[in-house]
């Protein structure tokens, strides 16, 4: 059981809020149901959830709707909740480096500023 929290820039936005809002309602509905489940659950499928290799410590939430896959990346802070960073349509095999170097990015940002989240 994990505790999301959304990362908030040092002006107060949100990526993952803008990002939200920038699906469809269906779609948007899915996103926050694997939310729901990652808050929920004991154990967590890598369906949903998954580590990613050699991006220290950053995580993927995972949601498809039909042939459109979702994706979040974040960080696990103080091992009880999850900071989302930045969510983006995946369509390609891998999880765009950018995307990565964007979420590594975020994390050290917060990390720097401190904990907001407590």
């Amino acid at each position: 059981m994990k505790e999301i929290k959304f990362y908030r820039s040092p002006s107060g936005k949100s990526p993952i809020e803008e990002f939200l809002d920038s699906l469809s309602s269906k779609e948007a509905q899915k996103v926050t149901c694997v939310l729901s489940l990652i808050e929920e659950m004991e154990t967590i499928s890598t369906k949903f959830y998954k580590r990613l290799s050699n991006s220290n410590g950053m995580i993927e939430v995972r949601a498809q709707i039909g042939k459109n896959n979702f994706r979040l990346l974040g960080f696990e802070d103080k091992g009880t909740f999850v900071v989302l960073t930045n969510g983006f349509r995946k369509k390609d095999q891998k999880v765009p480096k950018s995307e990565i170097s964007l979420a590594q990015q975020r994390k050290d940002e917060y990390l720097a500023r401190g904990d907001q989240y407590e």
